[in-house]
């Protein structure tokens, strides 16, 4: 992959080796190998490891640990071009995943999801700073929506194999881990070779940025961060602990929320396209005030697993407009900036989620509903610092609030 091809002459490469191309084959194959680790795990490490609550709760706060370091990627970037480190990653995502169940125990699989979470945090700082470089701005969010679907697609089938395979063939946490896992890094592999590295027209900043007109992104980051860290722990490790679920129903869960991704991430594309950023948001972050409270009912009231699972599948589809997040960016930003503030931008979603898991893992122990109105009340903030979204952001409009602050002098 020696070749340097300036982005305006890839449009003349044969269309499976463009950037756009490129783009959806990593989509396809990284979730592939996260994905897999992320349906099993609830019942790998209840199954094999024992784990309770705290435990759970330490395991995500190291997996998130290379996410709040993440703005290490700009020195690597001295060194390394952005392409070539996100495909790098993409192995090392692969080939740690492979190995997971080789250490079934609690130290084990810390070591061994630390060096995953390496691989996909700097994997994705690095793909969505190329997206946001490769995708023109008027078609970026309905190109996001689709590479949100062929992710969707491709983790589609490894479920649906899961959920076919598992009791007839009598599968193991080893078989499936290894093959997901080496599917990833043998694609990140080909791409290396089979792509021609492509040069971006404007260079990227090598230092840390930190501009404080982008104070509402950073913001609104921190507080997915904070979110999402709640049900990506919790809402999976409810549908084993609380019902029972088996892997086969786990898994079937989620090839639900894959479908409904399907359908549902290209239409968001489009209709952030249409209706804008500031509206998108809007609707998720109220959607997911609704939900994370009914959440908190289940164990208030005593609903039940209807609910719950129904509540699992509108969480995933909520969580699709977060694309809007990433396009409000490319509107207001430096083109220089992208890559230097995903980078930072990752470091800053991850704050809370290296400290909340383990803490809030002792909280469920006493009061697991109380968990979720937590998440409510972070949705709520959402909420309110999405009202600061202009209609039409751009550099010099970035919230509400700069029509009131006088220009810079020039």
């Amino acid at each position: 992959m020696s070749r340097i091809v300036p982005l305006p002459e890839a449009r003349h490469l044969p269309v499976w080796r463009r950037p756009v191309a490129l783009l959806f084959l990593m989509a396809v194959a990284m979730p592939v190998a996260f994905a897999t680790w992320s349906a099993l795990l609830n019942n790998f490490v209840i199954e094999v490891a024992q784990f309770d609550g705290h435990d759970i709760g330490w395991l995500h706060t190291v997996r998130e640990i290379p996410g709040f370091l993440a703005i290490g990627v700009i020195a690597v970037l001295m060194v390394m071009r952005e392409q070539v480190l996100g495909l790098v990653a993409l192995v090392l995502l692969g080939v740690a995943t492979a190995l997971t169940a080789q250490f079934p125990s609690l130290g084990g699989i810390l070591t061994i999801t630390m060096l995953s979470s390496i691989g996909f945090h700097y994997y994705e700082t690095v793909n969505q700073s190329l997206q946001l470089q490769w995708l023109p701005k008027e078609h970026a969010p309905r190109m996001l929506g689709w590479l949100l679907a062929a992710g969707s697609g491709a983790t589609l089938v490894s479920y649906g194999l899961i959920v076919l395979l598992w009791e007839p063939l009598g599968l193991t946490y080893g078989v499936v881990y290894a093959f997901a896992g080496g599917f990833t890094a043998l694609v990140a592999a080909l791409a290396f070779f089979l792509y021609p590295q492509f040069q971006s027209e404007t260079v990227q900043n090598k230092k840390m940025v930190l501009r404080r007109r982008y104070w509402l992104y950073y913001a609104l980051q921190f507080m997915a961060g904070a979110r999402r860290q709640i049900f990506t722990v919790f809402a999976g490790f409810m549908m084993v602990e609380k019902f029972g679920f088996d892997v086969h129903e786990v898994t079937a869960l989620f090839l639900i929320n894959l479908v409904a991704n399907m359908v549902f991430a290209p239409l968001v594309g489009r209709a952030v396209g249409v209706f804008g950023e500031r509206r998108a948001l809007l609707f998720e972050y109220g959607g997911l005030v609704l939900v994370f409270l009914a959440y908190g009912g289940i164990y208030f009231f005593g609903w039940g697993v209807v609910l719950a699972a129904t509540l699992y599948v509108i969480d995933h589809m909520f969580f699709a407009m977060a694309l809007a997040l990433k396009t409000y960016f490319q509107k207001i930003a430096d083109p220089a900036d992208i890559a230097p503030t995903a980078a930072v931008a990752f470091t800053i979603n991850h704050i809370a989620a290296v400290v909340l898991p383990a803490a809030l893992g002792y909280l469920w122990m006493v009061a697991p509903g109380a968990v979720f109105g937590l998440a409510a009340g972070m949705a709520m903030i959402s909420l309110c610092l999405a009202l600061l979204i202009p209609r039409h952001p751009e550099p010099g409009n970035e919230t509400v609030l700069a029509r009131f602050v006088p220009a810079p002098a020039q």
